[in-house]
């Protein structure tokens, strides 16, 4: 009844209850290491890539890109065994130059970087640090040789790309090993997704390129293998790494980034990168198939209730 229920304590449920049952330390060394990740794809196999424009309806133009992760780990763990890629672009013009700014005959154009706070394991500050700004003048190299800023003087663009989720350095159970101190490789990985994604968001704006820039990343581990879209939590023993800005249609390259004991054959990995470039390549050929198509039928049904609207005033 009612008056029996004290109102004072939490009242224990109705049903039985069972005793928890808890994980394994990942202290214990042989545990830790049978949650290693391994990679399941080939060498040359590239990971699947979701590209989607016009994210962001206040901007000229944006677009979206994540890169699911492919390892599942053949332990039951409550830490993922590797992170996704999931970034964010969008458009700010191309818009006039304040007056107080110097006369400039072409695009002025201006990349922003920057990590979510819980882009990645180690909480990211509000304020952009070194590795931001290197990605940004990166990514503004790349785009820089894309961009036809001829056609715009006196006018300036900004692209902003907001990285949700970034693929770490190593393995969180390294990296926790090391006192959280992270080789670099997964940054690779990043600037490749912020060129293709921009690439993407600048053709969602109607800005005119001389082609399409996709990004791809290439490394060579410790037995001298090559391996294309490497996934950094899944190799341990990475020497070497390059990451590409590539136009196809024109074989040209406008950014390169290489990293690591490259050795005196770079071309190797440089030419290893290129050809994962090619597979962002048809991605974005497909998303800007879709992108006209959408444009096109939306023109097409505003035409005709245009016509229609003519017809019953008339």
């Amino acid at each position: 009844m009612a008056a029996n229920t004290d109102r004072r304590r939490i009242n224990a449920p109705s049903g039985g209850t069972s005793a928890p049952v808890f994980a394994k330390p990942v202290k214990e060394y042989g545990y830790l290491q049978s949650l290693r990740p391994n990679r399941t794809r080939g060498p040359d196999e590239l990971r699947k890539t979701f590209l989607q424009t016009g994210v962001v309806p206040s901007a000229s133009g944006s677009a979206y890109l994540e890169v699911p992760t492919t390892t599942t780990s053949s332990q039951p763990s409550l830490i993922p065994p590797t992170s996704s890629l999931k970034i964010a672009a969008s458009i700010q013009g191309p818009k006039p130059l304040p007056r107080s700014a110097p006369f400039s005959p072409t695009l002025v154009l201006t990349t922003t970087v920057k990590f979510a706070p819980f882009a990645t394991r180690y909480r990211r500050g509000y304020i952009r640090d070194s590795a931001e700004r290197d990605l940004g003048v990166h990514l503004e190299t790349a785009l820089r040789g894309v961009i036809i800023g001829e056609r715009w003087p006196k006018s300036g663009v900004e692209v902003v790309i907001t990285i949700l989720e970034g693929d770490e350095d190593t393995w969180w159970g390294d990296s926790k090993a090391e006192g959280g101190a992270g080789s670099g490789w997964g940054l690779l990985n990043v600037l490749a997704g912020c060129i293709t994604v921009a690439s993407a968001a600048i053709m969602d704006a109607g800005i005119d390129c001389v082609d399409m820039v996709a990004g791809g990343v290439a490394a060579i581990t410790g037995d001298g293998q090559k391996v294309l879209d490497p996934c950094p939590a899944e190799h341990q023993d990475i020497v070497a790494a390059c990451a590409v800005g590539y136009l196809a249609s024109r074989d040209e390259i406008t950014e390169l980034w290489l990293k690591g004991e490259v050795g005196a054959d770079p071309d190797t990995l440089i030419e290893g990168a290129t050809h994962a470039a090619m597979g962002s390549v048809s991605v974005l050929r497909e998303v800007l198939l879709e992108n006209i198509e959408t444009k096109t039928k939306a023109a097409k049904e505003g035409s005709k209730r245009k016509l229609e609207d003519v017809e019953m005033t008339g």
